[in-house]
């Protein structure tokens, strides 16, 4: 038994040195990992479970940066759901990530209809911005974020490095 439970600690600490590490490359690589908003909401039905299912599935995907294999899995969410604005933040975000900027753009504005305050979808539409080198509407989201976030929140934090990176690497953009 104590072997056991030695063993289980290992795998623990083993599990979260990843995660700590993996979140340390997501913010080198220009951005962090995708937050919901908020807690999602317990399913309460069986059909509500297989979309949770799917959403939780796409997650674990797309922190593995399997960003293709995510999106079917995202859109089976909306298209049971199409009110969920975290799973449209996620299809945003993947498509970015996957360099289809056009698309990730209408995610992130499906996703802010729904939820105007969606830290996440401003943070990364910011993000969005600077890749297509619009510093300005990246700018606008920042600002946006910071009154959603009055004393400071991770989303504000992550687009002002984003914006300084970007202002490092374009010298004389605005």
């Amino acid at each position: 038994m104590k072997t056991f439970a030695s063993t289980a600690v290992a795998i623990a600490a083993v599990a979260i040195a990843g995660l700590a590490v993996s979140d340390g490359l997501a913010a080198a690589s220009g951005g962090s990992m995708p937050r919901p908003s908020m807690p999602r909401p317990a399913p309460t039905s069986p059909a509500q479970t297989a979309t949770e299912d799917d959403y939780s599935k796409a997650e674990y995907l797309i922190k593995a940066e399997r960003y293709e294999e995510a999106i079917p899995l995202l859109k089976n969410v909306v298209a049971k759901n199409g009110r969920d604005a975290d799973a449209w933040n996620y299809l945003g975000f993947t498509n970015r990530k996957l360099g289809r900027n056009a698309e990730a753009l209408d995610y992130y504005n499906k996703a802010l209809a729904i939820d105007p305050k969606h830290k996440g979808a401003h943070e990364y539409l910011g993000e969005l911005y600077l890749q297509t080198k619009e510093p300005a509407k990246a700018q606008e989201q920042l600002v946006i974020l910071q009154g959603l976030c009055p004393g400071g929140c991770e989303e504000v934090e992550d687009l002002q490095q984003a914006l300084a990176d970007y202002k490092a690497a374009h010298p004389g953009s605005s």
